[in-house]
C-alpha cells in the first residue's frame, strides 16, 4: 500500500452542541477504530446538499465502519440559530450525527476554506485526506475500501453500529413546504418537500383533498409518481393545451415533471434524474440534458424558465418543442449584472412573472439579491443585494437595503414585489416604482414563498410546516436596521505577487486523462475586479502568480476549479472517470507581511 501523509486530527468542538446522538457529546476517541467522515456543510449551500446525497450510497454501504459527522458551518446569521439548525438536519433527511459550531472552531482548526469540504480521519485519528466541492464520492469510497484493508489487518478496524441515533418522527400534514400555487378552482398545490410529494389543500389551506406522491423518495411517473424534494410549481397558462395542467421543479431529482389534475398522473418534461456537471450539454432534447437542483419554475415569454440553484443559472424549457437551453448566468457564482450570457447568479430559488408579462423577477438567495430578466431575456440588473458577503435586515432606498437568503418573490397587485426574506423571518417588499424596500411581516419561520389571493397573501412557512394567511397592510412593520457580513474570518495576503495553488490528487487507481485535451480547469476573478492587477481569467494549470493591487485594502477572491480523473487501466477502451469541482470565494485582507502563497485543497492534502 502507497505511504500517505497522515496530520492528528483536531478535536471536534461546537457550542451548539450535537444533533442525532441522543443527547450524548462525542469526541475523537470516541471514533478510535471507525473511519470517520468530516462534513462540513452549511445548510444555505447547495454544493453542500449536493454532497448529503453524493454521501448517502457511501454511508449506507459501510455503516458498520464509516462515521460520517456533519460539521454545521454557518454563513449566515441565521444558520447560527441552534433552532434553525436542528430544522435543517431534519429537513434533509441528515442520518448521520452533526456539530453545530456556530463559532466556526472546528472549521478553523481543520484549516477549511470552503463549503462543502470533506475531511477522512483514519482508524487511529488521523487525517488522511481532504476533499473540497462536489463530486469526490467514488475517490472516498477508493479510500474508505483501502483504509478498510490496512487497519483490518493491522487490527484497528472496529466494526459494529456507530452514535447516531434518530430523531422522534414529528407527524403533520405538512413537512418543510416549499412552495405553493392557487389551483382554479380556488385550492392550493403545495411541493410537500419533506415528504417527497404534492399536496392539495383546500381553500382554507389546511384541509388535505388529496396526494401526489407516495412520500417516499423516487423518480416515478404515472398514476403512482414519486418526487425527491420538489419545491417550485407553476401553473400552465390558459389556452395552453400541453396535457399536463402544473410544471414541477423536482429538485433532488435534478427533473422538471409535468403533473395533470384530473388524474394525478405524473409525466417527466426535462432531466435525466442525473445531476449535470461541467462538460455535459447546455441545450438539447429535454429528456435528454442534465439539469442540477431545480428550485423554481414560471412561464416567462413563452417558455418556462427555470431558476438552476445547483449550477447558478437561469434556463429555459421549450414546453411545445421539448427542448432545454442556459438562458442566462455561466456557473460562476456572484453578482454580475449585464447580458444574459455574462451574468452570474449565486443560487436563484424563487421566480415570479410581472402581470403585463414584461419582467421576470428573481430571489438570488446566496447573494441576498432580487434580480430581474426584461423580456426577451437578454440583459440581467439587480433590484436590491450587493454580493456574496453582506446582508441583513435593512429597509429604505434599494441601494442600502439588505436581504439575508431570500427564497421567494411575488408580484403584488400594485405591481410591487413581495420577497420571502428566508433568513429574516420576514416577509419584505420591493417597489420598483420608488426604489423603496419596506417590510411587511416579521416573525415568520423560513418563508420560501407566498401566493397573492383575494387581497391577501398565503406565505409558504417552510420550518413551521404550514400556509400562514396575512392581510397585506397598509404600512410597513417598524424593523430596527441590522447588517452583517458572513462570519468567515478574511485571509491576510500581501499586496504584490500571490502564489494560487489548487492541490488535486487523483484517487488511487486513477489518473488525470488527458487523451483527448487538458481534464483541469481554473477560473479566477475577484470582488471588487481592481482587486487583480494580473492573473485573472480561464486557463488548465492549477497553479497561478496572481498580482494583488495595493491600492485595494480588502476583497473576495473568485475561484473555480475542475478536474476530471479517469480509471488507470490501459485494458479497458473506456475508463470510468468522475468530474471534481468547487467554486471558492475567498474574503482577503491586504496587509503587509501577509501570506504570499494561497493553497486550495480540491483533493488530497496540502
Amino acid at each position: 500500500m502507497a505511504s500517505r501523509a497522515r496530520v492528528r486530527a483536531p478535536e471536534l468542538v461546537g457550542s451548539g452542541g450535537w444533533l442525532n446522538t441522543g443527547g450524548k457529546e462525542i469526541r475523537l476517541a470516541d471514533l478510535r477504530g471507525k473511519i470517520t467522515v468530516l462534513d462540513f456543510w452549511t445548510f444555505c449551500c447547495v454544493n453542500c446538499l449536493h454532497v448529503l446525497d453524493e454521501l448517502r450510497e457511501l454511508e449506507e454501504k459501510h455503516r458498520d465502519t464509516v462515521v460520517i459527522v456533519g460539521v454545521h458551518s454557518p454563513k449566515f446569521v441565521h444558520e447560527a440559530d441552534h433552532g434553525a439548525v436542528v430544522d435543517a438536519v431534519a429537513r434533509y433527511e441528515v442520518h448521520h450525527p452533526v456539530l453545530d459550531d456556530p463559532e466556526l472552531v472546528t472549521w478553523k482548526q481543520y484549516a477549511v476554506r470552503a463549503w462543502p469540504t470533506l475531511v477522512v480521519i483514519d482508524p487511529e485519528g488521523y487525517v488522511v485526506a481532504q476533499h473540497a466541492g462536489e463530486g469526490h464520492a467514488h475517490a472516498i469510497a477508493k479510500l474508505v475500501e483501502e483504509l478498510e484493508a490496512e487497519h483490518a489487518a493491522k487490527g484497528t478496524l472496529r466494526r459494529g453500529d456507530g452514535p447516531y441515533v434518530p430523531p422522534e418522527p414529528v407527524a403533520g400534514d405538512l413537512r418543510f413546504p416549499g412552495k405553493a400555487v392557487r389551483l382554479p378552482d380556488g385550492h392550493y398545490l403545495v411541493a410537500d418537500s419533506g415528504h417527497h410529494a404534492l399536496v392539495e389543500l383546500d381553500g382554507d389551506g389546511e384541509s388535505v383533498v388529496r396526494r401526489i406522491g407516495d412520500g417516499v423518495r423516487g423518480l416515478v411517473d404515472g398514476a403512482e409518481p414519486r418526487f425527491s424534494e420538489p419545491q417550485g410549481l407553476a401553473l400552465v397558462p390558459e389556452g395552453l393545451d400541453l396535457g399536463y395542467d402544473v410544471v414541477v421543479a423536482d429538485t433532488v431529482n435534478h427533473a422538471l415533471r409535468g403533473v395533470r389534475l384530473a388524474d394525478g398522473a405524473v409525466t417527466t418534461l426535462a432531466g435525466t434524474g442525473k445531476q449535470w456537471w461541467q462538460g455535459s450539454p447546455t441545450a438539447g432534447p429535454a429528456r435528454e440534458v442534465d439539469l442540477s437542483s431545480p428550485w423554481d419554475v414560471a412561464f416567462f415569454d413563452g417558455e418556462v424558465w427555470i431558476a438552476m440553484a445547483g449550477v447558478h443559472q437561469l434556463w429555459a424549457f421549450d414546453p411545445v418543442a421539448g427542448t432545454v437551453r442556459v438562458a442566462a448566468g455561466t456557473t460562476n457564482e456572484g453578482l454580475v449584472d449585464g447580458p444574459a450570457a455574462e451574468a452570474w447568479f449565486a443560487q436563484p430559488s424563487g421566480l415570479a412573472v410581472a402581470a403585463d408579462g414584461g419582467r421576470l423577477w428573481v430571489a438570488d438567495a446566496e447573494t441576498s439579491a432580487v434580480r430581474w430578466v426584461e423580456r426577451g431575456g437578454h440583459e440581467v440588473r439587480t433590484a436590491v443585494g450587493t454580493g456574496l458577503f453582506d446582508f441583513g435586515h435593512r429597509d429604505g432606498p434599494a441601494g442600502q437595503a439588505l436581504l439575508q437568503h431570500p427564497l421567494g418573490v411575488t408580484v403584488l397587485p400594485d405591481g410591487s414585489v413581495a420577497v420571502s426574506d428566508t433568513y429574516n423571518r420576514a416577509l419584505r417588499r420591493y417597489d420598483p416604482v420608488s426604489g423603496e424596500v419596506s417590510t411587511l411581516a416579521t416573525d415568520l419561520r423560513e418563508p420560501s414563498g407566498a401566493v397573492v389571493v383575494d387581497g391577501d397573501i398565503v406565505v409558504v412557512e417552510s420550518a413551521r410546516h404550514r400556509l400562514t394567511r396575512l392581510r397585506l397592510p397598509e404600512e410597513a412593520v417598524r424593523v430596527e436596521a441590522v447588517a452583517h457580513r458572513t462570519r468567515r474570518a478574511a485571509t491576510e495576503v500581501a499586496p504584490g505577487a500571490l502564489r494560487l495553488d489548487v492541490v488535486f490528487s487523483a484517487p488511487t487507481g486513477q489518473k488525470l486523462d488527458e487523451r483527448y485535451g487538458p481534464s483541469t480547469r481554473l477560473l479566477v476573478s475577484a470582488t471588487p475586479p481592481e482587486l487583480l492587477v494580473s492573473g485573472a481569467g480561464a486557463d488548465t494549470a492549477l497553479s497561478r502568480e496572481l498580482v494583488l493591487s495595493d491600492a485595494v485594502a480588502e476583497g473576495v477572491l473568485h475561484v473555480s476549479a475542475m478536474a476530471a480523473s479517469c480509471d488507470d487501466d490501459p485494458a479497458v477502451e473506456y475508463p470510468a472517470c468522475h468530474v471534481h469541482q468547487q467554486d471558492w470565494g475567498v474574503p482577503v485582507k491586504l496587509v503587509a507581511g501577509g501570506a504570499d502563497r494561497l493553497p486550495l485543497v480540491l483533493a488530497g492534502m496540502d
